[in-house]
């Protein structure tokens, strides 16, 4: 995928039920749209979240909303969380100490990585949200497919062909500021860019496509968990 430079405000810028075995998690499919559809309950708090899979992959259609310490709702309002699930700096995503956040956590983590995510599921690596955007059609394109057809800026909404249904979640940057809500969405992934840096995806809504970017992770995102290779 392609870098590309963020410019933000902060000038930095019911068919089967099945169980599974390592967690108590349950998921029920369906057929619809682009993917194949169901749900997911966490069986840590009860919360129930669609799910999409999209060629080989089974993701979460909806952003983790399970809180742990380094972790917000946007301009911490609870009804934020309903709507668009929690942010996450990434050590906090990823299980870790907070003091991953400016060292390297290479030697610490495990493939696949369960971080914040339920039992059974994971954080997706760079190469898995790649796998992704090729199959929904390529980088140039791979937004406005996975985008929701609603809640984006300036006639920036997507078609949400596959049911991924992203949502324009805006960040908390790292002095603690929110913004850009309605214009980005931002989601981590397992991998390390730098130290002090991971990839994360980003799409907004003056682009179609979807793109890769290098950010601190002091950056507090989205959480789209992937579930484990059976």
């Amino acid at each position: 995928m392609k870098q590309k430079q963020r410019i933000t405000l902060f000038g930095m810028v019911a068919v089967a039920l099945i169980f599974a075995a390592c967690g108590g998690d349950s998921s029920t499919g369906g057929v619809g749209g682009g993917g194949s559809d169901g749900t997911l309950t966490d069986s840590r708090d009860g919360q129930i979240y669609k799910t999409v899979t999209i060629g080989t992959q089974t993701w979460m259609a909806e952003n983790l909303n399970y809180a742990v310490d380094s972790s917000w709702c946007y301009e911490n309002s609870a009804d934020s969380c309903a709507k668009y699930g929690r942010l996450y700096q990434w050590a906090s995503a990823m299980g870790l100490s907070a003091t991953y956040n400016s060292t390297s956590a290479s030697s610490v983590i495990s493939t696949p990585q369960q971080g914040v995510c339920p039992a059974g599921w994971h954080i997706p690596t760079d190469a898995e949200w790649t796998t992704l955007e090729n199959k929904v059609g390529g980088e140039d394109v791979a937004g406005t497919a996975l985008k929701s057809m609603s809640g984006w800026s300036r006639n920036g909404n997507g078609t949400d062909t596959y049911g991924f249904s992203a949502l324009p979640v805006g960040l908390r940057n790292y002095n603690g500021g929110f913004g850009l809500v309605g214009d980005e969405a931002n989601f981590w992934s397992a991998t390390e860019s730098a130290t002090g840096y991971a990839y994360d995806l980003y799409l907004d809504y003056g682009n179609a496509g979807m793109y890769t970017g290098s950010d601190h992770k002091d950056y507090a995102f989205s959480v789209r968990c992937l579930k484990d290779a059976e």
